[in-house]
């Protein structure tokens, strides 16, 4: 199998629709694009009806944003001495991933013996707890829990 190269029109119609979104009609259901978008895309021509696969994994990685860690989450990390490197950041937003394919809003990440409540929709940390803290704690307002995927050895 040959290596898939996307066609400049593939790349254009992928990063104008990062850029000009459709938006929700607020009379009701339909979609529309915001002004000016259509109109540029259609005499250029480029729109397809079924862009490559490569578009699809451009629209999807650009589309994702880092995790981030609130004011609150940061402070709570480092009155517990836990930094979160690289690798911890990457492997929280993993799990944040995968509590956002289940349709989760508010989760419970244990990653490395830290407990963190994320915002599902915002990717951002809002608060944290680790070791002798988490003993005896209840956590509230939360639709799911992820155990983050191991540290690679």
């Amino acid at each position: 199998m040959g290596t898939l190269v996307p066609s400049a029109a593939d790349v254009t119609v992928a990063v104008r629709a990062m850029v000009h979104p459709p938006a929700a009609d607020p009379r009701g259901g339909a979609v529309r694009r915001p002004q000016g978008a259509a109109g540029a895309a259609g005499a250029m021509g480029a729109e397809k009806a079924h862009p490559s696969p490569f578009c699809d994994v451009l629209a999807q990685e650009l589309g994702r944003s880092p995790v981030r860690l609130s004011q609150h989450a940061q402070e709570r990390l480092q009155t517990s001495g836990v930094a979160l490197g690289a690798n911890e950041m990457q492997r929280l937003g993993q799990a944040v991933d995968v509590a956002a394919s289940k349709g989760a809003r508010q989760s419970l990440v244990l990653l490395d013996g830290t407990a963190l409540i994320v915002s599902v929709k915002n990717r951002t940390v809002v608060t944290a707890v680790s070791g002798e803290r988490m003993r005896g704690n209840v956590f509230t307002n939360i639709d799911s829990a992820v155990i983050a995927g191991e540290a690679p050895r």
